[in-house]
């Protein structure tokens, strides 16, 4: 192939949508081109598609801004598992995701400590159980935790029919995925086993990809093989999560990842489309359009959900300074973990809180907003707060 051509090509924004490319091209030989991708552009993973082909993926189609990787990483001085507010979030997006009915009423109760009262509420508890076993450090990531957190979280709530057998841990035959047409085949599965040792050894062994990439290679893979009969999805968003957890990220429960991918869900169901289109046309498994996604649509969207420096330094000064009593540094944590930079009354800090008198709640928010840590907005019958980020 020619070298300007193939320059052409590989700085054309639909590089990686290769029919469009064909299409575009037509003087181009796209075999040619991908062959010459495979002898130096394409980065091979540990990880093979179905025909035991390594998956790749272009090291340099997009680059990941370090702020997204600083609010990940940006520590914590809670004492709690997780953002309480971010995860609500969290529950009802991954839920949304998968068209799986809830309501944040039921999130909220679930997570302040309340026993579910119905199916629906069950479920719920167990995003919350799934969610503490993957903040627990102690649970790393193999294939026997995996299987434990798919039975917290989705296997104990599935009809007969869809659920593991005992003994087994992953299912016991085919599955498709059917929209207005085939959309995806899963693996085989009498090739689970092998495969998901594989996802897991890859998952272990220290790698030069970036951590971002990494947790989204993880969660594409999963998906790909489809393990399980149901809650695939919601698998490869925790196991995403959950490897982020692992590698020192402190804030990635304090973010609602899934509330990123709901917004742009029907670009994350085309990111995996346009990998499956792309092999069929190259005989290649190249998720870099799901990376791109991950990059554009999440990663560099992301949000803290934390204070600014100037609401930190104050608080810190403040307390140095003996302004701050115990109660209202319990208070000031829960504040920011519960409801991050969402309004809410006095009446509802007392009830959520839970420990507190209403004269102490009073006395904290007036306190708060006096020091510019809270922000004060009047409605006719009642005062909300809100965090100043």
């Amino acid at each position: 192939m020619d070298a300007a051509l193939f320059a052409k090509m590989l700085s054309d924004p639909m590089l990686v949508h290769l029919k469009k490319l064909k299409y575009k091209y037509p003087q181009a030989n796209l075999s040619e081109f991908i062959a010459l991708l495979q002898d130096g552009f394409y980065r091979s993973l540990p990880l093979y598609d179905f025909h035991g082909n390594p998956v790749v993926y272009l090291e340099n189609a997009a680059q990941l801004r370090l702020s997204a990787a600083k609010i990940l990483l940006t520590p914590q001085n809670s004492a709690q598992l997780y953002g309480t507010q971010a995860m609500e979030r969290e529950i009802l997006s991954t839920f949304t995701i998968e068209q799986i009915d809830t309501s944040r009423s039921s999130v909220r109760r679930i997570l302040s400590g309340y026993a579910p009262t119905n199916e629906r509420e069950q479920r719920i508890y167990g995003m919350k159980r799934g969610l503490e076993f993957i903040a627990d450090p102690n649970n790393k990531i193999s294939e026997e935790t995996i299987y434990q957190l798919y039975q917290m979280v989705i296997g104990a709530f599935l009809p007969e029919e869809d659920q593991l057998l005992p003994g087994q841990r992953y299912r016991h035959d085919h599955v498709y995925i059917v929209g207005d047409k085939l959309e995806h085949t899963g693996l085989p599965w009498n090739k689970l086993a092998s495969y998901m040792e594989q996802l897991v050894a890859f998952i272990q062994q220290d790698s030069s990809i970036n951590d971002l990439w990494k947790a989204a290679l993880i969660h594409f893979y999963l998906a790909y093989l489809h393990p399980y009969f149901d809650g695939n999805g919601r698998m490869a968003r925790l196991l995403h999560l959950w490897y982020l957890v692992q590698q020192g990220y402190s804030s990635a429960l304090f973010v609602p990842l899934s509330e990123y991918i709901e917004r742009s869900r029907k670009k994350y169901y085309d990111a995996f489309s346009l990998v499956e289109q792309n092999a069929r046309i190259s005989g290649v498994l190249d998720v870099t359009p799901f990376l791109l996604y991950f990059t554009e649509e999440v990663y560099h969207k992301l949000r803290s959900e934390q204070p600014d420096r100037v609401t930190t330094d104050t608080f810190r000064q403040a307390l140095q300074n003996g302004k701050i009593t115990e109660k209202e540094h319990a208070l000031w944590q829960f504040v920011l973990t519960a409801y991050a930079d969402q309004p809410f009354s006095t009446k509802q800090l007392e009830k959520d809180f839970g420990n507190a008198a209403y004269a102490t709640i009073r006395g904290f928010v007036l306190k708060f907003t006096e020091l510019g840590l809270l922000r004060a907005t009047k409605f006719s019958t009642r005062t909300k707060y809100q965090v100043v980020m």
